[in-house]
């Protein structure tokens, strides 16, 4: 195995999107405290990854139709593991920091933990691949597939975390919300990849993407109309 191919190629996809998304932030965050919460987003996959085993192998022991066990797996192991986990990662490292002074940060944290989550899942998922043309090849796919998703449904979350933020009456639904999108969305991408052939397999994930996206660039947009004195209802 070569390992620092393994590296490049792991972290290559979250790096570009990285630099993309950074480029939405007016006033952009210092890059230790970018790095800090890429890493641990990093760090909270290999936790993520063992509890999914856990959930899926017990889930496998259910007897039910074959179809209502893979829609269990990738909502409720798959998905709403993945994006607990990415948001415990900005809970722990970013809310009440100095640094979170605006809107937009929401977004920008947790889509940054989630594509410091993305490149451990990457490096996982090429582990098996050998030689520079499959790890590319292999590379290039997650880059516009699942890299894409995460930083994505996290970047939803984070923009209905903002809004909780800034209107506390209204914080647990706006949280729910956030959640409930993220892991539906998650999971349908999931579920058509996985369990879906012919056309749907290929336009399901698209539209998922799509959605999402819309749902994260009009986002931003509306989140820098806000004022950052809203914050201080976070605390």
């Amino acid at each position: 195995m070569n390992y620092p191919l393994l590296i490049f190629f792991g972290l290559a996809p979250s790096i570009v999107w990285l630099l993309f998304y950074l480029g939405k932030d007016s006033l952009p965050e210092s890059n230790r405290d970018i790095l800090k919460v890429f890493f641990f987003g990093m760090i909270m996959a290999v936790p993520a990854c063992l509890i999914e085993l856990g959930i899926l192998r017990e889930i496998s022991l259910i007897p039910l139709d074959p179809f209502l066990i893979a829609i269990l797996s990738f909502f409720v192991a798959v998905s709403s593991t993945e994006e607990i986990f990415k948001y415990l990662t900005v809970r722990m490292r970013v809310f009440l920091h100095h640094s979170f002074d605006e809107p937009v940060d929401a977004m920008i944290y947790m889509i940054v933990s989630a594509l410091g989550f993305a490149a451990a899942e990457n490096m996982l998922y090429l582990f098996s691949e050998q030689g520079v043309v499959d790890m590319f090849a292999a590379s290039w796919v997650r880059f516009i597939g699942a890299t894409f998703l995460h930083g994505l449904c996290s970047g939803t979350l984070g923009y209905f975390l903002a809004l909780s933020f800034c209107c506390p009456e209204k914080r647990l639904k706006m949280v729910l919300t956030g959640f409930s999108t993220a892991i539906l969305l998650h999971g349908l991408y999931d579920l058509f990849i996985m369990e879906s052939e012919g056309i749907f397999q290929l336009a399901g994930p698209v539209v998922v993407l799509a959605v999402l996206a819309a749902l994260v660039f009009s986002g931003f947009e509306k989140l820098k109309k806000l004022k950052s004195v809203c914050y201080l209802s976070k605390k």
